[in-house]
């Protein structure tokens, strides 16, 4: 049963949906070993932003993963260097 929003909570995240957002987890945690705190961070937002009315548990899950990220990211509104080539 969802609460009276309509948002799902802890003990009724969709198992797919879990699933895919620990790989998803695990894929941006490499990415910042690898370098690419700023890229992991704009995906773990775009991941916020679509779980943000459907399912509070995994929309918290990365909203964690930001906050930790962000002393290793960029400052907000830096922009990217363009691509080689």
């Amino acid at each position: 049963m969802t609460a009276a929003d309509g948002i799902r909570t802890d003990a009724e995240s969709d198992p797919a949906i879990a699933a895919l957002s620990a790989i998803l987890l695990d894929g941006l945690r490499a990415l910042t070993d690898a370098g690419e705190a700023d890229m992991a961070c704009r995906l773990a937002g775009r991941a916020c932003a679509a779980l943000r009315q459907n399912d509070a548990t995994q929309w918290r899950r990365f909203n964690v993963l930001l906050h930790r990220l962000g002393p290793r990211s960029s400052p907000v509104g830096t922009p990217r260097p363009a691509p080689d080539g």
